[in-house]
Formats: C-alpha cells, structure tokens, sequence
C-alpha cells in the first residue's frame, strides 16, 4: 500500500468536503434571494397581455394591431417542413420593406396562438428569431407592421413523434 497516495486522497476528500459545507452554508444564507423571481414580462409598460391571451390567429392580429394583414412575398418566414421536436422548433422572419416598426409570429393551433411579439426602433434591421414550442403539425403565421399596414406570411410545419411522420 502506498501511503503518501492514500495521504493524498485523504487530503482531497477534506478539501471537497469543506468545499460542498462551505457552498451549503451560503445557499442556506443567500438562497431566499436568489429564489426571488424577476418581475413578469406582463409587468413591462406596453405589453400585449391581452394579445398573448387570445385563442386564435385572427383575435390575436386584432387585439394587436386591430385590423387584418394581407400575405405578401415582402416578408420571408423561415421555418422547417418538418419538425422532428415540437418543443424547439426553429423559426425566423425578415421582412424587405422599409419601416418595420412589429413583427408578431403565431402558431394557429397552440392553446394561444401569439407565440412572439416583437418591436422595432426606426432604422433597425426586420429580422428577428426564435425557438418556439408547437403542440402538432400547424400553420405559423407572422404579422410584420410597417408604414401603417400589415403584412404576413404563412408555412405549414409538421411536427412528428420520433421523426416518423405526421
């Protein structure tokens, strides 16, 4: 047996042991702090809480914006055909027209439809993405807002089980 090697591990074994008591002690002491949970987003001046609660595409666009969107090929939605994973699935939009001040993203099937709502300073680039989580296989619509008129784009995504179609 090799003592100067077990002196070793002994000293190793106390070091990590204070260590774990140590950090016990100040999760015990500042723990309550850290638990606090940061003020809701439904907080922020101008957030649209009652958008986010609408059911479907058409009330959300409403509550939103109040008026319709036409679809144009002047805003690109990215998306996959299909979604191996419905809890994180990819989504992008970018828009070519000049005074993009929103862009809302929806997923028509979801318990509420708003999934992302964004808002832009002039001069900004309209190009926003996300992960968003998506229930079954669905529509994803995206509302981009300039000059005063509104504008979207539309793709199916599939969302399968294991990636076996759906």
């Amino acid at each position: 047996m090799n003592l100067i090697g077990s002196s070793q591990r002994d000293v190793d074994r106390r070091v990590v042991i204070k260590t774990l008591a140590a950090g016990g002690a100040i999760l015990a002491t500042c723990g309550p702090a850290f638990a606090q949970q940061p003020p809701a987003a439904t907080d922020a001046p101008g957030w649209p809480a009652e958008a986010f609660r609408q059911k479907t595409e058409q009330d959300a666009i409403k509550a939103l914006f109040g008026k319709m969107a036409e679809e144009s090929d002047k805003v690109k939605l990215d998306a996959p055909e299909i979604a191996e994973n419905g809890a994180v699935v990819p989504i992008s939009v970018s828009a070519t027209i000049p005074d993009v001040t929103s862009v809302a993203i929806m997923v028509v099937d979801n318990p509420s439809s708003l999934a992302a709502f964004y808002k832009f300073p002039a001069g900004t680039l309209p190009s926003v993405g996300n992960r968003l989580k998506m229930a079954k296989t669905t529509n994803v619509v995206a509302v981009v807002e300039a000059g005063g008129k509104l504008y979207s784009a539309k793709k199916e995504v599939k969302v399968t089980v294991g990636g076996c179609g759906g």
